[in-house]
């Protein structure tokens, strides 16, 4: 096994050997080595893409004209990153941050789009920003329904870490009072346009149960030491060289660098946690160099793996010992069990009469948000849980005839206004929804290839349909024209948010986690990325991560001061 013989190579011991090793970069692995590097741990932190550094993000600065294809993606792009491809925020501005999934191939038994950043800081360049708390609903959603199991911690665990996070990375937003969606640290909030404020007053009128708000963001209104406010130049997939957006890069990654106790490596490809059988603890990480293929060990006595859920997944079970046959602390055998996603893809919008005196500034970077309302105040028998919406409204550009100067002064002036809503609904957990591992094929990288099985089922379904009858009809409130409903529903994967692959519960024979995230079975490696999430919400689950991590952070550097760990 290979756990038995990890301590041959004696001599590279004393040099590979750290008080802890971060597997992951992106806004979790970023959150875990700022909190290990400020408590007085060497931390290295391992990161499989190439590296970034802030504020030098080579496209965030250039002009549309300044790119061969002017922002389209070429057909060698799409056949490159053919997985990436089925994602919106794939373009030619930022298509250096996605890993090429021809030469990082996976099995899909049914479709599920694993959308990969490739490069220090992984995914926290490319999220949306969406940041909402969860409440006790979410937290008790499993043990009420039946659905999954129950969840080892309450919003009141969370709460003063949400507290923390939410200080340090800067989150815009208003103090709702909305009880099933907490209120926080907020800067300022965005402004709505005035027909989106219209919306808000027309929605209030025609419902008790539902309500319009600002988004909650985390883009600066307000700059904070080292990071200036939000630019409203809607290019933060580029990379912002403001650093008004949180991101590792910008944020967490330069805390711990102040600190002296970070050490980064990219191009390091996790292939295994070793584990010492004697002293039933985890002893390092074997890696694969992706630029020389050669493999290398690192030695710590705590592990964070935040790698994100697929990555973290494929760890867990590529690691076996004596121990562990089936992988690394998976005595439930629930690791990689479970997956989630959020379902998305609809596409509501309409036209907007009058208002033609009225415009807005700037290219706002979030949405006006309809907080879940479907079994919230709004019970319903057809399925459970719920969904929330985004909308924003804008103006399009003048239509008309004509060449030239004259096509083009028409271009430049504002036409009519539309509105837009979208919405994000949560995916139960279930057991059959899974990653495996494919040993009968190798990957490039000489490692069994990652097998993904996921689907949504009838839950998800009938929440889809819910939220096309829905939207359609507070448009129609509302007093909007012309109301077109497109779109199809996503597949898993494509809403970034996949998890729940080694979910935290009470109890070691159903779950892979205890209620700070450490593994049942081997609690020096703790999982804080979208692995360990018990049930799904329908928010961005990032602030979530982000909390969990600090929080999980702080409970592991106490027990290794204990010397439990």
């Amino acid at each position: 096994m290979p756990g038995d013989s990890l301590y041959l190579n004696t001599k590279a011991i004393p040099n590979n050997t750290f008080d802890a090793i971060v597997v992951g970069s992106g806004i979790s692995g970023g959150w875990a080595a700022k909190e290990l590097c400020e408590k007085g741990l060497k931390v290295l932190l391992l990161e499989r893409g190439a590296p970034v550094t802030h504020p030098n993000y080579t496209t965030a600065t250039k002009h549309p004209w300044e790119f061969e294809h002017r922002g389209t993606l070429s057909i060698k792009d799409k056949q490159e990153r053919y997985v990436a491809a089925r994602h919106y925020s794939l373009g030619e501005d930022n298509k250096h941050f996605y890993i090429n999934d021809i030469e990082n191939p996976y099995q899909e038994i049914k479709r599920f789009d694993w959308i990969r950043g490739d490069v220090l800081g992984g995914r926290s360049l490319l999220w949306a920003r969406a940041c909402y708390r969860w409440s006790d609903q979410n937290f008790e959603a499993n043990l009420r329904d039946g659905h999954g199991i129950d969840w080892p911690i309450r919003y009141k665990d969370l709460a003063p870490w949400y507290d923390y996070v939410e200080s340090f990375i800067g989150v815009s937003g208003n103090r709702d009072g909305i009880a099933s969606l907490p209120d926080g640290q907020f800067q300022p909030a965005f402004e709505m346009n005035a027909v989106e404020k219209h919306f808000q007053k027309q929605v209030h009128n025609a419902y008790n149960t539902r309500q319009v708000i600002m988004g909650r963001t985390a883009n600066l209104t307000q700059a904070v030491k080292g990071r200036a406010n939000c630019q409203a130049r809607n290019l933060c997939h580029r990379g912002c060289p403001f650093g008004a957006y949180f991101s590792t890069n910008a944020s967490t990654l330069p805390a711990a660098q102040a600190t002296g106790n970070l050490t980064i490596r990219p191009y390091s490809l996790v292939h295994q946690v070793l584990y010492d059988e004697k002293k039933q603890r985890a002893s390092g990480v074997e890696v694969i160099d992706t630029q020389t293929k050669k493999t290398e060990n690192f030695f710590a006595r705590l592990l964070f793996l935040n790698a994100a859920t697929v990555a973290t997944t494929a760890i867990l079970l590529n690691s076996v010992s004596s121990r562990f046959p089936n992988g690394l602390g998976n005595g439930s055998d629930q690791v990689g069990r479970n997956l989630m996603d959020h379902h998305k893809g609809l596409s509501i919008s309409a036209d907007v009469d009058g208002w033609l005196d009225s415009y807005y500034y700037g290219r706002r970077p979030t949405s006006v948000y309809i907080p879940r309302f479907r079994n919230v105040t709004e019970p319903v028998k057809d399925f459970l849980r719920g969904y929330h919406f985004g909308a924003s409204a804008s103006r399009t550009s003048a239509s008309g005839d004509g060449i030239g100067e004259e096509l083009k002064n028409r271009r430049q002036e504002p036409g009519p206004w539309v509105i837009g809503m979208w919405a994000f609904g949560e995916c139960l957990p279930y057991a059959d929804n899974r990653i495996t591992l494919n040993h009968d094929q190798k990957d490039p990288w000489g490692r069994p290839m990652i097998a993904v099985d996921c689907e949504f089922k009838e839950n998800e379904k009938a929440m889809h349909e819910d939220m096309k009858r829905t939207g359609a009809e507070i448009l129609e409130k509302a007093g909007f024209k012309n109301i077109r409903v497109a779109g199809k529903m996503s597949f898993p994967g494509n809403a970034n948010h996949e998890m729940g692959t080694a979910r935290m519960g009470k109890d070691p024979k159903t779950s892979v986690l205890n209620a700070f995230n450490q593994m049942h079975e081997v609690p020096n490696v703790v999982i804080t990325d979208g692995s360990c999430m018990t049930s799904s919400h329908c928010v961005n689950p990032s602030l979530t991560y982000m909390a969990l991590t600090a929080r999980a952070a702080a409970h592991a550097v106490e027990e290794l001061k204990k010397g439990n760990i």
